[in-house]
Order: C-alpha cells, then sequence, then structure tokens
C-alpha cells in the first residue's frame, strides 16, 4: 500500500479536527453530573395550556384538554425546592390526571414525583442513585418499584420547565438525560435550536422565540415529531406541536386572564358553606 506524504494530509486533517470542535462547541450534555440548568430562569406561577389533538381520519373533530402546571418554591427536608402541581382536564372525568413534583433548587434534580388517575396512585422517592416506590403514600401502587441509575437524571415529565431553562441559542444541540418514572431507564434524548419565528400574541405583540425540535421511534413502534417555541427573552415555553404516528396534539400558552378554575371552585364552595 502506498503511503502518502504527511504533510499533504495535514491540511485535510486540521480541516476534520476543526470541523469536530465545531460541532463539539454546539452541542451541550444536559444533566446534574454534567452542564446544569439555569434554575434563576425558572419562574414561579401558573401556567395553563390549551392542548388539543387533531385526527386526519375525522377533519372535523378536535379533543380538547386543559393542562395546568403551577410552579412554587419551598422546603423539602430542609432543603430549597421547586414544586410543580400538574392538573390535566378534558371532557370526561375518567381521563384526569394530576402529578406532584419536588425537585431540587439548586439544579433541578428530581426529589420526589407522583401520578394519580383512574388507574390509582403512583409515587417515587428520587436520587442520583435510583426510584423507589413511596412506602409514606398510601395505596401507592408503585410501592415496591425499584430502579438504580448510573447516573443522575432529569424528571422528563417535566419538559416544559427543562426546555425553559436551557441556554437556548442558534445552532445549538442538547442532548438531555430524561427519565419518566416508572418506565424505560433513563435516556439522553436528543433536541436542536432548528430556527427561530415570531409569534404574535392576542395583543397582536410579536415575540420572537426560538424553535427546540426533537424526533425519533416510540417504544411501541410508529414515529414521532415534536417542536417547541420558546421566546428569548422571557423563557417561555409558549406553543408546542406534535405528530406520533399520523396524530396531531398542539399546545398553546394561555394568557395570565384564563381563570384559575380549581380556585374558582374553593371560592364558590366557601361561600356555599
Amino acid at each position: 500500500m502506498t503511503m502518502r506524504p504527511f504533510h499533504r494530509l495535514l491540511p485535510v486533517l486540521l480541516i476534520l479536527l476543526l470541523a469536530l470542535q465545531q460541532v463539539s462547541a454546539q452541542a451541550d450534555t444536559i444533566s446534574p453530573r454534567h452542564r446544569a440548568l439555569n434554575t434563576a430562569q425558572l419562574r414561579p406561577g401558573l401556567r395553563q395550556y390549551l392542548v388539543y389533538f387533531q385526527f386526519p381520519d375525522k377533519p372535523k373533530m378536535l379533543n380538547f384538554s386543559l393542562w395546568m402546571r403551577e410552579i412554587s418554591k419551598s422546603q423539602h427536608n430542609g432543603q430549597p425546592v421547586f414544586e410543580v402541581k400538574q392538573s390535566w382536564y378534558n371532557a370526561d372525568s375518567n381521563y384526569f390526571r394530576s402529578f406532584h413534583s419536588i425537585n431540587s433548587a439548586k439544579d433541578f434534580s428530581p426529589l420526589y414525583h407522583s401520578d394519580a388517575g383512574g388507574t390509582g396512585v403512583r409515587a417515587y422517592n428520587w436520587s442520583a442513585a435510583g426510584v423507589k416506590g413511596a412506602d409514606s403514600v398510601a395505596g401507592n401502587k408503585a410501592a415496591g418499584y425499584t430502579l438504580n441509575f448510573d447516573s443522575p437524571n432529569y424528571n422528563w415529565h417535566l419538559d416544559i420547565e427543562t426546555f425553559e431553562m436551557l441556554p437556548l441559542a442558534a445552532g445549538k444541540t442538547f442532548y438531555i438525560l430524561f427519565y419518566d418514572a416508572g418506565l424505560d431507564p433513563p435516556a439522553y434524548v436528543k433536541y436542536t435550536v432548528t430556527g427561530s419565528e415570531m409569534l404574535t400574541t392576542l395583543d397582536n405583540r410579536q415575540v420572537d422565540c426560538w424553535i427546540l425540535h426533537t424526533g425519533g421511534t416510540m417504544p411501541q413502534g410508529g414515529t414521532y415529531e415534536q417542536s417547541f417555541w420558546i421566546s428569548k427573552a422571557g423563557h417561555e415555553l409558549l406553543k408546542e406541536a406534535d405528530s406520533f404516528s399520523g396524530m396531531f396534539r398542539y399546545k398553546i400558552k394561555l394568557p395570565g386572564l384564563t381563570p384559575n378554575l380549581p380556585e374558582v371552585v374553593r371560592q364558590v364552595t366557601a361561600k356555599k358553606s
């Protein structure tokens, strides 16, 4: 085999090295062990999303839901934390679900997560070493569950909050170590900033947003695509568009004037008592 002179290969090697450095510089590994999230960007308060589903084979029908996500700061076992409480409303009460997540205020690493719905309650104590079913929760259907981790990760059920804390920029790629409690083991999920777009709000204000995209194959088969519009100035997730094997789902953040339905019910009940 004829050997090429090294001085002829040097320019090619330098070009490859620079290309690899550029790719590496544009990709961030996001986990509590690697590059952490910027928790200063996560704002406490209530966020409400209109969620609707579109089925191409039923063009005259839409399924609607209201998802509420309330973020607050508190204390858990003597340390400052973020609490995220979610309520998912649907026309059919059988599909109502509520979630309670507790995460470290320092780096948003998960400490606790519970899921309550028509099939019962599943609650987990979460740490860098693994998750275990929470024995203190009555009727916990995940009481005997245990999974050890090789590396600390983030709660995939809080993807919206996680995205709002990313250092988004043009051309950036993120590999986020996510885990969905009780399901498949943790895995890195690739998200890429594919561009930006101006969204028009209800008051016709123009909001410049990054578009974060991911896609792949679902465990049960079929493919999925997800895009998220996150405001550059306020780090708010304003819009999401998903496709799952031919079905489409959209999330639109509702304005602050949207009634807090559980609070309205509490007030009405208090007046009657």
